[in-house]
């Protein structure tokens, strides 16, 4: 049985400290536990045994909100951050008027990017949503 278990809770902020900790600060505001937007959809998985941790975010910048893709983020447990790569995890965050479409583009991007986090942590064989 596998020590890896979801986490859904808030984003640990644990993330975002070693990320502007190895790219400088304010290059994770999509990782910043202050943020006010609840950046949804993202999964989180945390190793029981050994403290690691892997989360799925939707990443975007400052200047530019909308445009967004998902990343793949690994904590070794003694340190460090990995950047994984998915794929192709683009979309656009939807404006009042055209969420039924982008939601969905950005639901596929979400299922794309979890399937490669569950890939990593457990296998080929665990890649079904």
């Amino acid at each position: 049985m596998s020590a890896w278990r979801r986490y859904d809770s808030h984003l640990m902020p644990v993330f975002h400290e070693r990320f502007e900790a190895r790219w400088g600060e304010g290059t994770a505001p999509f990782l910043d536990p202050e943020a006010h937007e609840a950046p949804l959809p993202r999964a989180q998985w945390i190793n029981v045994d050994t403290g690691a941790a892997l989360a799925v975010v939707p990443i975007w910048t400052a200047d530019d909100r909308q445009h967004r893709s998902f990343g793949v983020f690994y904590l070794p447990p003694a340190g460090d951050i990995w950047v994984l790569r998915p794929g192709y995890t683009s979309y656009l965050e939807p404006a009042a008027d055209d969420a039924d479409q982008l939601q969905s583009l950005r639901n596929d991007a979400f299922k794309k990017a979890v399937a490669h986090a569950k890939e990593f942590l457990f296998g080929p064989e665990a890649t079904a949503f």
